[in-house]
């Protein structure tokens, strides 16, 4: 009987374990699923045959080390830190491992190991990084192999609520990690645009946004994420012009945004003493300077950040709580663990709502026989209240699951460390996520 391990069973896991139990059944495999929590693993297996549910500490050694020396397949689904000290153990007893975070270079130096060992390190099996990837790679070797070139490069993700869900002036709410929606931009961003390099700070990400439109959903404003020159390694882009990654948001989020970058609550960098006792009012009053008129917060709040004090930003920003009189209530690490905490309990999906989940590509392509066109290639997926799998987690799990799958089958022979680009398994997990309704619409615009 085959082994599965699964390390985490958090909010991005459930359709991964839900998936997995069901190929353990209809193959004779077994899956293990491990959590701090051992409440959360125990709902995931819900009683299932081929499964069974662990409390499980990842800096236990000898627990750890048990766990993956007893399997034959990992599903590292804990936070990206772990990531390195569990592809090395993994190496060490000579197990496959399937992750959906970004490729930590110190893994990657693990590949000649991982050949020697004749396993598989398999990463960035998600939706972003993952399905966005295989789907513009998909793209991109079509082009090439028509004997075009790629001109521009721009791709889009998101998750959202769906479009009815409107619980919040923010139009936002939170369906995975909420620390990143905080930090979200604060390493700034860079890409290329018409052949020029263009470099943000994070105090500019959110005021650099322009609009998009996707079909059937309407316009949605996008900001530049993080390092997209990066793509034009991956994808070997080094003839476009334009190479942008945005993320979408409703209209509206980024000035909001601008100005909490602006007052200072959503950086980490300062220990924030003891707060437990004091009020999100007191707070906010921290991190305005001495010689800001108005006599109430609010007043100087917005003084301070140059907004109208009665306008929209100001309205939002009383919703998140930041002029509440109500105690914080426990001491917080940063300001952004206290806003994580924060926007957890402002900007929850509400129950029985869907979330969406949208991939969006454009890409510009030149051939030799002067002809030019641009690929426009969406996917949106929607959760499903009844099932409770949200759209964001079977999408990030979806990629890890079938690849377990085709590991276990024999039908993935790859060795190495290896991120889905690769020409060997992209077209094969497309496909089969095709078979779970996650595919793309495409759309061809010729251009003069």
């Amino acid at each position: 009987m085959k082994k599965i391990l699964i390390l985490g069973a958090g909010q991005s896991a459930p359709f991964l374990i839900s998936y997995l139990l069901e190929q353990a059944k209809l193959n004779d495999w077994f899956v293990t699923v491990c959590d701090r929590d051992v409440k959360l693993a125990e709902n995931s297996v819900n009683n299932h045959p081929n499964g069974k549910a662990l409390e499980f500490d990842v800096n236990d050694d000898a627990q750890r080390e048990n766990q993956i020396q007893n399997c034959d397949v990992v599903v590292n689904f804990l936070a990206p830190m772990f990531q390195l000290l569990i592809a090395t153990e993994c190496v060490k007893h000579k197990k496959h491992v399937v992750t959906a975070s970004y490729e930590n270079p110190k893994v990657a130096q693990l590949n000649n190991e991982a050949i020697e060992k004749n396993i598989l390190i398999l990463n960035e099996m998600g939706l972003d990084p993952g399905i966005d990837n295989m789907s513009a790679m998909k793209i991109i070797t079509g082009i090439r192999n028509k004997g075009g070139n790629v001109k521009s490069f721009i791709s889009y993700g998101s998750a959202l609520p769906a479009p009815e869900v409107r619980s919040n002036p923010l139009n936002y709410c939170i369906t995975w990690n909420p620390a990143n929606v905080v930090t979200a931009g604060d390493a700034g961003a860079q890409y290329l645009e018409n052949g020029q390099m263009k470099i943000l700070p994070y105090q500019q990400v959110f005021n650099r946004t322009w609009n998009v439109d996707i079909k059937d959903l309407g316009r949605f404003e996008a900001y530049p994420n993080r390092d997209s020159l990066l793509y034009q390694k991956i994808f070997k882009l080094e003839n476009a012009e334009t190479v942008i990654r945005g993320t979408l948001r409703n209209s509206g989020w980024s000035e909001t945004w601008t100005q909490l970058i602006k007052l200072g609550v959503t950086q980490g960098t300062l220990l924030l003493p003891d707060v437990a006792e004091l009020t999100y009012r007191d707070f906010s009053e921290m991190y305005l300077p001495q010689n800001i008129s108005g006599t109430k917060l609010e007043l100087r709040i917005a003084n301070y950040l140059g907004i109208n004090p009665t306008g929209t930003i100001m309205k939002n920003l009383e919703f998140l709580g930041l002029f509440s009189d109500e105690k914080i209530g426990k001491n917080f690490k940063n300001s952004v663990e206290l806003m994580t905490d924060l926007i957890k309990k402002k900007l929850p999906l509400p129950e029985n709502s869907r979330d969406m989940v949208i991939l969006h590509h454009e890409i510009e392509a030149s051939y030799p026989t002067g002809k030019n066109e641009k690929i426009i290639s969406t996917l949106v997926d929607y959760g499903n209240p009844q099932s409770k799998i949200t759209a964001i987690a079977k999408t990030v799990g979806a990629p890890a699951a079938i690849a377990v799958k085709l590991l276990l089958k024999g039908e993935l022979n790859l060795r190495g460390c290896l991120i889905p680009t690769h020409h060997e398994i992209y077209p094969k997990i497309l496909d089969e996520l095709q078979n779970l309704d996650l595919s793309f619409t495409e759309s061809i615009i010729e251009l003069s």
